[in-house]
């Protein structure tokens, strides 16, 4: 008999990976990483300078054909073109809009409205106690509902869920002066500026804010890293969800305590 094969020497459990266990894609990756920012900037660029040399018509069929080429690429490459579609679709309402409008400004009206949709809808989950942040955070890290029982938690997501709402405050009110002061060239740049890296920064704050609920701020989590290393030097950061189960263990063995 193979040595492997004795108790005294029993082979190691295998554990097969489940969907629920596969690590999430990280946030820059769900965004599409560097070729998602450039897609959602290309159509805008391309609008605006084929406006400035060729005028509106051609600017709405350029910015139309740039979405369509960016479509086509992510088929060919075999990436997920549901962003890319997406954004064709926003940016053939967007071209009609402007068409219909017959200014070039028009072209971003239906973004600028859509950030009052959305601050508006992010508002009244935070007045109905269902913070959509905490919501959408959760789910993705499989945990379902049972977040708000924690009140604390709860209004760490309110305030995460806010501060998208000022977010969106801010993209309507600088992008609709610029709107109605004409000044499309600034407002394509306040489109762009306002999008992929005003984001990034959000998802930052949102991650800041979100951690301190779960128990210790980012400085801790790394000298705890560092600590696990000198023990294992392949150790990982713990997942958000990983963090997450241990707050509620602390919590339920302090309930524990106080109910002995």
């Amino acid at each position: 008999m193979s040595e492997a094969a004795t108790p005294e020497h029993p082979p190691e459990p295998t554990q097969p990976s489940t969907p629920s266990e596969r690590p999430l894609p990280s946030t820059w990756e769900q965004m599409g990483g560097l070729s998602g920012m450039l897609d959602s900037a290309l159509p805008v660029i391309v609008f605006v300078i084929a406006n400035a040399a060729a005028g509106l018509g051609w600017a709405i069929g350029a910015a139309i054909a740039a979405a369509v080429v960016i479509a086509v690429i992510r088929l060919l490459r075999h990436e997920p073109v549901g962003q890319a579609l997406g954004g064709l679709f926003a940016v053939a309402v967007a071209a009609f809009i402007a068409n219909r409008s017959g200014s070039a400004k028009g072209f971003f009206l239906l973004g600028i409205w859509s950030f009052v949709v959305y601050g508006v809808a992010l508002l009244i989950s935070i007045l109905v106690r269902w913070p959509l942040i905490g919501v959408i955070w959760e789910n993705l890290n499989g945990r379902g509902n049972a977040w708000r029982k924690d009140r604390a938690l709860v209004r760490k997501y309110d305030l995460a869920t806010a501060l998208w709402v000022l977010v969106c405050a801010a993209r309507f009110v600088v992008q609709r002066w610029l709107y109605d002061s004409d000044q499309v060239g600034w407002l394509a740049f306040a489109r762009i500026a306002m999008g992929y890296p005003l984001f990034i920064l959000v998802i930052i704050g949102t991650v800041l804010i979100v951690n301190s609920g779960s128990g210790k701020n980012p400085r801790q989590q790394w000298q705890e890293l560092r600590e696990r290393r000198k023990e294992n030097p392949k150790a990982k950061p713990l997942t958000f969800k990983e963090r997450m189960a241990l707050a509620e263990q602390r919590m339920d063995r302090k309930k524990q305590d106080r109910q002995g």
